[in-house]
């Protein structure tokens, strides 16, 4: 009795919703709403256009843009990864059902056959209505040639394959790697200087993916200042490599990810806190700039340089001592001076008397 009542008060939210004058087709509906664009856009990719514009019927289970993003943040892709992917055409096919299936004709536990060979939904109705684990948010939109469900999660078949290549792959307009964020702005120079100094340039431009937590120019003069050195001593510590692996974190930690009081273990193997109460600080240093993603990995601006427990200043002595060859060069030189001087005194003697 209890599931009958569920059933019946889920139909009753469905049918409640307000039925739309059937006067475009089922891709004039999706053109005609921005909530679609990525679907729109996927249905162009997949050249399903003029398909879904047939006659028909039929019956579009259609996730909005918050259901794609979803599921990018789900795979760490992009939309233009999407829409590049193998499968796209199978994944857009999986939301197609052939036929007019309004809301009233939904039963639980029901199984509908997609344009997907050998793939079906399946229908619950337990709580709510669900296409397979997506939320059917606004039901029967009907079309000139068929009816549009609304659901909140894309559906993926079961053979949906990720291509690695494609997730790995940078947009054209993306900095390649981390490194290459640095090297495009003046104001990291110094933390280039100190990469390449360190010999890290090559393990960050690595796979990944990483999380750099980058100080700028600014707050590496802040550290000068503080430690009262100077820039060539600072390149010159035997622990520069500490120090910049202390900004690196393993993964790709987007400014979404963070929690207050999150610890995460860096590269120098100490970890770095997060304090999330007014701003965004990092051990202490503020987060000036977010989420400036590579191909991979991230990078975060922060205004001071962290720096680790088993770091440890060291005196830099500067070489002001004249290298031994270069005194005895002198030397000779001086000597030979001397002797010329002499002989061209005794040749001008002799001539002249």
């Amino acid at each position: 009795m209890k599931k009958f009542l569920s059933i019946l008060v889920a139909l009753t939210l469905i049918i409640s919703v307000p039925v739309f004058a059937a006067d475009k087709d089922i891709v004039g509906i999706a053109t005609g709403s921005e909530d679609f664009s990525i679907l729109v856009a996927a249905l162009q990719k997949a050249d399903l256009v003029s398909a879904l514009q047939g006659e028909g019927p039929f019956t579009v289970f259609a996730p909005t843009n918050a259901a794609f993003t979803k599921l990018l943040g789900e795979l760490d892709i992009t939309a233009d990864q999407l829409l590049a992917h193998p499968q796209l055409k199978e994944v857009l096919l999986y939301h197609v059902v052939p036929g007019k299936v309004m809301s009233t004709d939904l039963k639980d536990k029901m199984e509908a056959g997609t344009l997907l060979e050998n793939n079906k939904l399946m229908v619950d109705l337990s709580n709510g209505v669900k296409i397979n684990k997506s939320n059917v948010v606004t039901a029967d939109i009907e079309a000139t040639n068929g009816v549009v469900h609304v659901i909140d999660t894309v559906l993926v078949p079961a053979d949906f394959k990720l291509d690695k290549a494609i997730q790995k792959e940078a947009p054209k307009d993306m900095p390649k790697t981390v490194v290459d964020i640095a090297l495009g702005n003046k104001d990291f120079s110094i933390l280039v200087a100190a990469l390449q100094k360190a010999d890290l340039v090559s393990a960050l431009q690595a796979e990944g993916p990483f999380t750099v937590f980058a100080p700028t120019n600014a707050a590496f003069e802040d550290l000068l200042k503080a430690l009262n050195i100077t820039a060539s001593d600072l390149l010159n510590q035997p622990d520069l490599a500490k120090v910049l692996l202390y900004h690196v974190v393993s993964g790709k930690v987007m400014s979404t990810d963070l929690t207050n009081g999150l610890e995460a273990a860096t590269l120098n193997g100490e970890k770095v806190k997060f304090d999330l109460t007014s701003g965004v600080k990092v051990s202490g240093s503020t987060v000036t700039g977010a989420d400036i993603v590579a191909g991979n990995g991230v990078v975060h601006v922060i205004d001071k340089v962290l720096v680790p427990a088993n770091f440890k200043l060291q005196v830099v002595k500067q070489n002001t001592e004249m290298p031994k060859t270069g005194v005895i060069e002198l030397t000779s030189i001086i000597g030979l001076s001397i002797i010329a001087i002499a002989a061209a005194f005794v040749i001008k003697n002799r001539i002249y008397g």
